[in-house]
């Protein structure tokens, strides 16, 4: 997958979850919060925007049960969206991406 690709299904996601019901937004912010916490955990502080992108072709079937048990009675948290939002937020900090844009 290229970067272009990732950044707009990341940013699809992000759009949803703002565009969610407002009755469901703060689930939806806090579990797309923990699963940017858990991404901080399992790549680091410093990190390049491919780094993301292969982290995230690596798999994240991690992602549906932490979403499951963070919000177990609102399945809506678990989808995709939840997690392309949180992989969005966290490209912000990749040491090569400034502005929205990939510095090269």
């Amino acid at each position: 997958m290229t970067l272009e690709t990732a950044v707009h299904r990341w940013q699809d996601g992000d759009r949803s979850l703002r565009e969610a019901p407002s009755d469901r937004r703060p689930v939806l912010d806090f579990v797309c919060e923990r699963i940017l916490l858990e991404l901080r955990r399992r790549l680091g502080g410093s990190f390049s925007s491919s780094e993301l992108v292969d982290f995230y072709e690596s798999g994240t079937a991690w992602i549906l049960p932490l979403a499951a048990s963070l919000a177990p009675e609102s399945p809506w948290a678990w989808e995709a969206t939840v997690a392309d939002a949180a992989f969005h937020r966290y490209l912000r900090d990749a040491h090569d991406y400034a502005g929205g844009r990939l510095d090269r």
